[in-house]
């Protein structure tokens, strides 16, 4: 590491958002911020864009200048990463900081859930990932990115909601105050949601994933088989782990936090509480040479 290096940044960046933390090196918390998407298959220049606000807004929490920023090694613990060519293209990107690591936000995530020990996560938020670290190697489920894959996240219960909704608009299947809800949004406008749907983001199906939680506690048909299929899911990646090894395993994310109690009862035994965050797990990352593909 260099050795004028005064500050560890720490940067969690998915679908939806990206966070930001500056410690000092004797780990006390100087600054966070959040600003927008930081999966860099939407976009390296995007997610850098998104990094860079971040930190220069919790520099300016910390009462930094922009010419801290050299004395700043920056983890980065970011959606998509795990992508060769969209790690090197976003990698090939030029910026202020002495120094970059760049990992997927699951590897970030398990390190701060295991504080840097061996272990597995599932993150199942916007998207969705398992990863299993033992014995210096990564056992990777799932993650390869809306629409293909992330089976258990927002975005995917948003798809899945979405196509459900057009049905019911049709009279295929029964209407619900949850697919009512929806049709609400858009008006009762089957063309705009067709329009939306062309551009629609991970995020923009995943908006309406706390609309299918809410309505499911309130007895809702629809909502309570859309969680179903997100537990359904989320069992498929759990047990993946399993047979990978993994004895316990961190639920991490918007989703997996609040999908514990519609697992089956041996499921619900193997999970374990995180002992920290993505932005631990970026934390360490900025401490030590953690990239996913060499430079």
């Amino acid at each position: 590491m260099f050795s004028h290096i005064k500050y560890y940044v720490g940067v969690d960046g998915g679908g939806t958002s990206c966070r930001a933390r500056i410690c000092d090196l004797n780990g006390n918390i100087l600054g966070e911020a959040k600003t927008g998407s930081a999966n860099i298959l939407l976009g390296g220049d995007i997610a850098m864009a998104s990094i860079q606000d971040a930190i220069a807004t919790a520099a300016a929490q910390a009462q930094l200048l922009p010419s801290d920023f050299q004395l700043m090694s920056v983890g980065l613990a970011l959606a998509g990463a795990e992508q060769k060519s969209a790690w090197y293209a976003f990698m090939a990107q030029s910026h202020p900081y002495a120094t970059v690591t760049l990992n997927t936000d699951a590897y970030g995530a398990c390190l701060g859930a295991w504080n840097g020990d061996d272990g597995a996560i599932l993150i199942a938020g916007t998207g969705s990932c398992g990863i299993f670290l033992h014995n210096g190697e990564q056992h990777i489920v799932g993650g390869r990115e809306f629409p293909i894959s992330d089976q258990g996240g927002g975005a995917v219960m948003g798809l899945r909601l979405i196509q459900q909704v057009l049905l019911s608009a049709d009279g295929i299947i029964p209407q619900t105050a949850l697919s009512q809800h929806v049709l609400t949004h858009f008006n009762h406008d089957i063309d705009a949601i067709v329009s939306w749907s062309k551009t629609a983001r991970p995020c923009d199906y995943g908006q309406f994933s706390p609309a299918i939680f809410a309505y499911a506690s309130e007895g809702d048909e629809l909502a309570i088989s859309m969680l179903q299929q997100t537990a359904s899911d989320i069992s498929m990646w759990m047990n993946a782990l399993i047979h990978r090894g993994a004895d316990k395993i961190c639920l991490m994310g918007s989703i997996a936090e609040r999908i514990h109690s519609w697992l089956a009862p041996p499921l619900q035994r193997r999970i374990a509480t995180p002992q920290g965050d993505a932005m631990d797990g970026a934390i360490a990352m900025a401490k030590s040479s953690h990239n996913l593909y060499p430079l």
